[in-house]
């Protein structure tokens, strides 16, 4: 297998890594990262925090229903162990603001060595493809078997769900890599059975599915970050192409 696969790796672009280069690419990363995370807070904003906070609505009620059967040392107990989270309004946008930005520029940084990898991104109509890429890698594919969910879902393990959803990631990420870039058919075979096998396995599911939400509720915060996924992702590679021939142009 480890044969099979060599002349991949043999298309690299090894001359693309140097220092001027890195130094190009990390700046990129930080500006594309910086607005993408900004784009995405404001379509949050306006799609997925409503739904979101509908949802948490919900969930406190079912939380307090039961509530009567506990003694007020209980009570006092549990809201002690309460952990902190900021306000909604301005703070809770801000802080994840910071969140969604510093998440772009990893994401930005990772799709610029990809890249790198075959040779850069050399225009914003190319960075849209790396972004198409990385969309269907991070959410896609993890949301076929793992969909986003509204607070007072049930869900399965948490360490369970994040391990399948880092083997849909990798199994994803190079079975993508193998069919767009493979010489061979073997190869791509290969690739087409990376891409199924993590759908194939299965992801982790509770025992028993409920949620304090409404169906369309739930159906409607899935709507919504798709789309805001999806929006940030093409921005953040199509900005990582603008940035990065931007630099190209002013370098030479």
């Amino acid at each position: 297998m480890t044969v099979a696969i060599l002349p991949v790796f043999h298309a690299i672009d090894m001359n693309a890594f140097n220092l001027s280069h890195f130094r190009m690419m990390v700046v990129s990363a930080l500006w594309s990262g910086f607005w993408a995370g900004l784009l995405l807070t404001a379509v949050q904003s306006i799609q997925v925090i409503p739904t979101l906070l509908q949802a948490e609505i919900y969930e406190e009620r079912a939380a307090t229903l039961p509530a009567h059967t506990h003694s007020e040392s209980e009570v006092t107990h549990t809201h002690q162990h309460e952990t902190w989270q900021p306000q909604n309004g301005w703070e809770r946008t801000a802080y994840t603001a910071v969140a969604n930005i510093s998440l772009a520029v990893g994401f930005a940084l990772l799709l610029g060595a990809a890249s790198n990898l075959r040779g850069g991104i050399s225009h914003w109509r190319n960075g849209l493809l790396w972004g198409l890429a990385g969309y269907t890698v991070f959410f896609v594919a993890p949301s076929l078997g793992l969909p986003p969910e509204v607070p007072g879902t049930e869900a399965a393990a948490l360490k369970d769900r994040q391990l399948w959803w880092l083997m849909a990631v990798f199994d994803t990420a190079f079975g993508l890599w193998l069919l767009c870039f493979a010489n061979t058919k073997a190869n791509k075979l290969l690739g087409l059975a990376l891409l199924v096998a993590p759908h194939w396995i299965g992801s982790p599911q509770p025992d028993v599915h409920s949620s304090a939400a409404p169906i369309a509720l739930t159906q409607s915060f899935i709507t919504a970050t798709t789309l805001a996924n999806a929006v940030f992702w093409l921005a953040l590679g199509g900005l990582m192409g603008l940035f990065l021939s931007k630099h190209q142009a002013f370098k030479s």
